[in-house]
């Protein structure tokens, strides 16, 4: 019997692995259920339909994108075809530039030594093609995403009442209250970010247009995007508005070390706690190492998702082997008032 178990746990194992897409398909699909869920509910107490109202969250969703397209991308094409307007488009112009002096000099042989080792038409083939199936899988992945937290809204509580019936009577308060609360968690984790995300792009966005950093829409916005990297991802932002703003002069960059430290700081102590507040129950510590796992492990595209899996994993480490009530934990109520977040948790406490 041991030797079965033994051998059912790495089969498993080794399929989880082998299936870790999918895996994390449904992981982000169930995370994006539970950041709609409280607004869900809350327009099913005014006698909305659920179904209503997850559409509703997704036309949000999807007028907020094509705002962002209206405007953003307008302005940022205008930005990138700024940067790279100086570089030439024939060869005749690459030959031209080439015998100028010094690092653009250098960048320019490098191109043109580049260019006539290019592979040949028929070499591109494949490649394209790649890349054109990697695009439809992307989206492919996008709406199975969508489609998983849409059916998760309605299908949760039928699939929790399945688990409860499958463990020891006196233990199915405690798994009950355990997947609320990292359904809790992971919801206002997920609307947090969201929220942060908006803020700091349109805040240092606006910042750098003041004080004349070039590109500043794009160094925003990426500065905002990789928000959701936590730690990891400021400090890149940073890195990358510095640089930006020494290609200006050295007032400019030490003008952009300010705008973001300022920032940095007003987040730390003022924006973050009231915000985020401890929403995942982890430290800074745990979420660094739990990112830096998941990069070197799974790659870059799996980092956004280690602080959500290390919180659902610290969580069970409280509850079932640091023996603390699930009902106890407080959990900050982003966006949503706590009568709104937490009406299951009353229930089971009554």
């Amino acid at each position: 019997m041991a030797t079965l178990v033994a051998v059912a746990t790495v089969v498993a194992a080794l399929a989880l692995w082998r299936l870790k897409t999918l895996v994390a398909l449904l992981f982000l699909g169930m995370i994006l259920a539970a950041a709609m869920r409280p607004g869900v509910e809350a327009l099913a107490r005014r006698r909305v339909p659920r179904s209503v109202g997850v559409l509703i969250h997704y036309g949000c969703l999807a007028l907020v994108i094509a705002v962002v397209v209206w405007f953003v991308v307008p302005t940022s094409l205008h930005q990138v075809q700024a940067a790279i307007g100086n570089v030439p488009a024939t060869r005749g112009e690459l030959k031209a530039a080439v015998h100028s002096s010094g690092v653009k000099h250098e960048v320019l042989v490098a191109i043109q030594h580049r260019l006539e080792r290019a592979p040949t038409v028929s070499a591109l083939v494949h490649p394209a093609l790649d890349l054109t199936r990697r695009g439809l899988e992307i989206l492919e992945g996008i709406f199975f995403v969508f489609a998983v937290g849409a059916y998760w809204i309605f299908e949760r509580e039928r699939a929790l009442g399945v688990i409860v019936s499958l463990v020891p009577r006196g233990r199915r308060r405690v798994v009950r209250q355990t997947w609320q609360l990292v359904d809790l968690r992971l919801g206002a984790y997920v609307r947090g970010v969201i929220l942060l995300v908006c803020f700091v792009s349109t805040v240092l966005s606006l910042s750098f247009w003041a004080i004349g950093l070039p590109y500043w829409l794009l160094v925003g916005i990426f500065a905002g995007v990789v928000e959701i990297v936590p730690i990891i991802g400021p400090f890149t932002a940073a890195a990358v508005a510095i640089g930006v703003g020494f290609t200006v002069s050295l007032h400019t960059a030490i003008l952009a070390a300010v705008v973001v430290l300022g920032l940095r700081l007003l987040q730390d102590y003022v924006i973050n706690p009231r915000v985020l507040g401890h929403s995942v129950g982890i430290t800074p510590l745990t979420v660094l190492v739990a990112v830096s796992i998941a990069g070197f492990l799974l790659g870059p595209a799996w980092v956004p998702l280690a602080t959500p899996f290390a919180a659902l994993v610290v969580t069970l480490v409280d509850v079932f082997v640091r023996d603390r009530d699930p009902a106890e934990e407080d959990v900050p109520a982003v966006l949503f008032t706590g009568q709104e977040v937490e009406p299951a948790r009353t229930r089971e406490r009554a």
